[in-house]
């Protein structure tokens, strides 16, 4: 009996690596997203944006550099979002910081003009005069 659970103990594990593995080669259908907008008026939340990202048409979170100065940039400017001192929206705080060769891109949606000039202003502050572009884009009041 007890050789019994040890056998147990030591096959569930594999049976749930088997499992995953399984998972792991399944294919995701993206010819099925929809990219059109609402009668014309392009919403910065819209999910069906992301459909460049997966193109590479555009920076995404996962050009950030591992480079040590680079990753220390996109952490002040994070850190600068979340402060307690600024009042951003919680979708202003979620804009993509994208750091590489000290070059930061922004992107992502705010909600007013000046979410998106106060962010910019931190980038700046932090990467220096001429190293951010921003890709923020104000959300449609609809």
């Amino acid at each position: 009996m007890r050789y019994t659970k040890i056998a147990f103990l030591l096959a569930l594990p594999l049976s749930l690596l088997v499992g995953c593995e399984e998972k792991r080669g399944a294919s995701v259908d993206t010819t099925s997203v929809s990219t059109a907008t609402n009668e014309g008026a392009a919403d910065a939340n819209n999910s069906a944006r992301n459909v460049r990202d997966r193109e590479n048409a555009t920076a995404t979170p996962g050009d950030q550099s591992g480079a040590p100065e680079d990753l220390k940039t996109t952490q002040a400017i994070r850190q600068a979002l979340v402060s307690s001192t600024n009042n951003y929206s919680l979708t202003a705080r979620n804009v993509k910081v994208i750091t590489t060769n000290n070059k930061v891109i922004l992107r992502g949606p705010v909600r007013s003009a000046e979410e998106k000039a106060g962010i910019v202003a931190i980038a700046t502050r932090v990467a220096g005069e001429g190293n951010v572009e921003d890709q923020l884009e104000v959300e449609s009041k609809l």
